[in-house]
């Protein structure tokens, strides 16, 4: 199984920035990509911004040009850089990693709030 667990959440002003990580653990082996998805309250899950295994990105439009995601091997770690943060990013962050064998795992999420 593999572990993932979720860091950098907390309160930030519209306008201000915020850094995620999310560590993975266990059988870390074949994981194919990793993604950030977010909830926010009475909103369905959505897919935020994804990196594969060969380092390509791709990004929600509503966050394209503001947010980034990155990677460190050696950490087994996937981090999310959220710039110029506006209200309607307030949401639960969950971090994801998917299997070559499409099997999938999540972390317990952390919390954004943006608010002034």
């Amino acid at each position: 199984q593999v572990q993932l667990v979720e860091s950098g959440g907390g309160l930030v002003q519209p306008g201000g920035s915020l850094s995620l990580s999310c560590a993975a653990s266990g059988s870390i082996a074949g994981i194919a990509a990793m993604a950030w998805f977010r909830q926010a309250s009475g909103k369905e899950r959505e897919l935020v911004a994804s990196i594969t295994r060969g380092g390509s990105t791709n990004y929600a439009d509503s966050v394209k040009g503001r947010f980034t995601i990155s990677r460190d091997n050696a950490k087994n770690t996937v981090y999310l850089q959220m710039n110029s943060l506006k209200p309607e990013d307030t949401a639960v962050y969950l971090c994801n990693a998917r299997k070559f064998d499409a099997r999938q795992y999540w972390g317990q999420g952390t919390q954004v709030t943006v608010s002034s």
